[in-house]
């Protein structure tokens, strides 16, 4: 006989087929199981759809009765675009659930496991707990702080710099690795770089091909600096383009901007640093789960010492520049290395000679 951990794995595996296109719902799988059976799956496959209890029941081959549900993330029992889940439980007469994590979405926290219990329904929670939490991980980021979860892109050469003394930076990386920064581009929420990146190096900050998201392009620039015949300004009405700037910018070339399509937002913090804090949670009130920051090393060193960098994803071409050249991630920093932020591997690989490294930031 399989283990609940068995078929809470499964459940998990199901939930990651959402990435890209479910965002700002959590990816979700479930799995539903009698007699040591799998009789039903599902996820929840785009935002606005059913969910992934209600395709699990759907797509059945048998009577549910009796069954035992397994679910990633505790059911809802709200009513938003969709009925609640744990009604649909209910409704299908399953015996037992057992969920991985406890949501913590106010409108549901722990009202879900409350009203499976009081159908009669058997709940149990935290089997694989620490798994799920990986794949739902911007989800309860953005719903527990209000903020996106923030992933740091680099390409850098073998001793460390995204580009040399004198700022040239192409190429690093090769285009197979170029090529996975467009799919990144293609499934999250929101793409950002600074002011000195959208000046010197005039990007698109689009994912080509197309993704399964069209990403808004962001960029930070307290001075309102980013010029009117940037390629970002000239195709804001094309791909959403959003520019946040400080209280102090001046505010014809604001009402310009906003005359060509852009999103002009406006802090009042006093600091870079303020008025970073300030975005970061303007994109999460707008259902901003995923945000791509492309750097340069000022806006990644303002995110490392606000502790927003999450997930880092660098490319290390087989290049040794030396000298002084330019880092990816500059601030203020750490004053000691047990007060810099900690990450773990999740991800090495070979990419036609370049390496390709993705860290996830251990809990503070």
């Amino acid at each position: 006989m399989q283990t609940d951990e068995h078929w809470m794995r499964r459940a998990i595996e199901l939930s990651a087929r959402g990435e890209g296109t479910v965002e700002p719902n959590p990816m979700v799988g479930c799995v539903l199981v009698r007699d040591d059976m799998v009789i039903g799956e599902g996820w929840h496959q785009t935002f606005g759809s059913h969910h992934a209890e209600v395709n699990a029941i759907r797509n059945a081959t048998g009577d549910v009765t009796g069954a035992t549900a397994y679910v990633t993330l505790e059911p809802c029992s709200h009513h938003g675009k969709t009925p609640p889940c744990c009604q649909a439980l209910i409704d299908a007469s399953v015996a037992r659930v057992v969920v991985a994590v406890n949501d913590p979405d106010p409108r549901v926290a722990g009202k879900g496991i409350t009203a499976l219990r009081a159908a009669g329904i058997h709940v149990t929670e935290g089997v694989l707990s620490n798994e799920a939490t990986g794949v739902l991980a911007p989800y309860l980021k953005r719903t527990s702080t209000g903020k996106p979860w923030v992933i740091a892109k680099w390409a850098m050469t073998m001793d460390g710099k995204i580009a040399t003394a004198a700022g040239d930076s192409q190429w690093i990386s090769n285009e197979s690795s170029r090529a996975i920064v467009h799919q990144i581009r293609g499934r999250v929420d929101a793409v950002m770089v600074g002011s000195g990146t959208a000046l010197v190096d005039d990007p698109m900050l689009n994912a080509r091909p197309v993704g399964i998201r069209t990403a808004t392009r962001v960029v930070f620039d307290s001075r309102a600096s980013v010029s009117l015949e940037s390629q970002l300004v000239q195709t804001a009405n094309r791909y959403p383009t959003l520019i946040a700037v400080s209280h102090q910018a001046e505010i014809e070339k604001l009402q310009q901007l906003q005359a060509r399509g852009c999103d002009v937002i406006v802090s009042r913090g006093a600091t870079h640093t303020q008025r970073l804090n300030d975005l970061l949670i303007e994109l999460g009130s707008r259902g901003v789960t995923n945000l791509l920051v492309e750097g340069g090393g000022g806006l990644l060193g303002l995110m490392n010492d606000l502790r927003q960098i999450d997930e880092v994803h660098a490319f290390i071409g087989p290049k040794l520049v030396g000298g002084q050249g330019v880092w990816p991630v500059a601030g203020d920093g750490a004053q000691a290395m047990g007060d810099a932020a900690a990450y773990y591997l999740i991800r090495a690989e070979p990419i036609h000679g370049d390496a390709y490294c993705v860290w996830r930031k251990r809990s503070d």
